[in-house]
């Protein structure tokens, strides 16, 4: 485990695994704020691999700057040896993202939706039509093929966000929060199809505050606070002797004492107010 990364990440992602992503002094400031603090990390290839941390932690803007949706202040981000930046076709050919807050073109129906992005990234019209047929299938979708997108409900919109990222078969997916609001039938359906995914040897990055998720989902995580890493590593490492990822994180994180701050509420509760 590597704690405070400051390129230790990277040394620990080639000592077990060719990295997949590779971020050098990741930099970006809002005005006064710092939201991302000059990060080093290396993500190894063909891991499930968590980025954690809580609320306004950076993981988000991060993982913008990783995939090319937001440019950063400083810093490299490489993905497959190509410059996120300086090679941005080779980089987006190789990866699919569901962002935080996902957009849709809302007045077409899921089918047309997964027919129009199969023929943006240049595959043919049959193997277009193939594909999005069977993942519409496996992620419970298929009686919605025909209806717009604009009345799916929070998780049909996550799975077809997650079959268009999905469909040119790209080596590294991200996800921003991909169980957020999400039905707990529609999220087994996901992680099913993310444990497929990643068993083929493509790699999952998937950012979350919800800890156990990602003990029961994740083998590697890196802990992100104050725009920082903290620690990131094999899942087993990080946790350490802690009881739970859930216990290493706060100590990680220097929650421990907020978690503590509601025994001085001793006013609250008890019914009516006092």
């Amino acid at each position: 485990m590597t704690t405070e990364s400051s390129g230790a990440g990277e040394q620990a992602g080639t000592a077990e695994a060719p990295a997949a992503v590779r971020i050098h002094s990741l930099w970006k400031k809002y005005g006064d704020h710092t939201a991302v603090a000059g990060i080093d990390l290396a993500l190894p290839a063909g891991r499930f691999i968590g980025l954690v941390g809580p609320n306004g932690a950076g993981k988000t803007t991060t993982l913008s700057m990783v995939t090319g949706l937001l440019r950063p202040d400083a810093g490299q981000v490489e993905i497959g040896g190509h410059d996120v930046w300086r090679d941005p076709v080779a980089v987006k050919s190789r990866i699919g993202v569901l962002p935080e807050g996902l957009r849709l073109f809302e007045r077409l129906s899921g089918g047309e939706l997964l027919s129009y992005i199969g023929r943006l990234r240049g595959l043919p019209g049959d193997e277009v039509d193939k594909r999005a047929g069977q993942l519409l299938d496996v992620l419970d979708l298929s009686g919605a093929r025909n209806k717009l997108v604009v009345d799916y409900s929070t998780g049909m919109r996550k799975k077809i966000g997650l079959a268009a990222a999905l469909l040119h078969n790209p080596e590294i997916l991200f996800l921003d929060e991909p169980f957020e609001g999400v039905d707990p039938v529609s999220a087994q359906t996901i992680r099913g199809v993310l444990e497929r995914y990643t068993g083929s040897g493509a790699t999952v990055i998937f950012s979350s505050h919800v800890m156990e998720l990602v003990e029961s989902l994740c083998d590697w995580v890196a802990v992100m606070a104050g725009g920082k890493i903290r620690a990131d590593g094999p899942i087993g490492e990080v946790r350490g002797d802690a009881p739970s990822l859930q216990d290493a994180f706060l100590e990680l994180v220097g929650a421990g004492s907020r978690a503590r701050a509601g025994q001085d509420l001793d006013w609250l509760g008890g019914g009516g107010a006092r």
